[in-house]
């Protein structure tokens, strides 16, 4: 990750527990699609819950990444809505 913002020049780094909140947006980010894929799987397979659940979350893996991402610069979006002062 970046230090600085190369176009407004922003600091990415913070405090230690920081972005303990951009755990909140990434759980709001990702239920919609896993309940989507657990949907969509009681639908086409005849799975016990058990099975569902596990097979719902092992597709939801390769997104994790992403919605990791976008979860903390929606963070430090909101942040800077807030406070646009700090992190200068």
């Amino acid at each position: 990750m970046n230090e600085r913002c190369p176009v407004c020049d922003v600091h990415f780094s913070r405090e230690p527990g920081y972005f303990v909140g951009a755990m909140y947006v990434a759980f709001g980010l990702s239920l919609p699609p896993y309940l989507a894929i657990l949907y969509l799987l009681y639908r086409v397979t005849t799975w016990r819950s058990e099975a569902l659940l596990v097979a719902a979350a092992v597709a939801m893996l390769p997104v994790v990444p992403i919605i990791f991402r976008y979860s903390r610069v929606a963070w430090i979006h909101l942040d800077r809505y807030v406070d646009p002062e700090r992190g200068r």
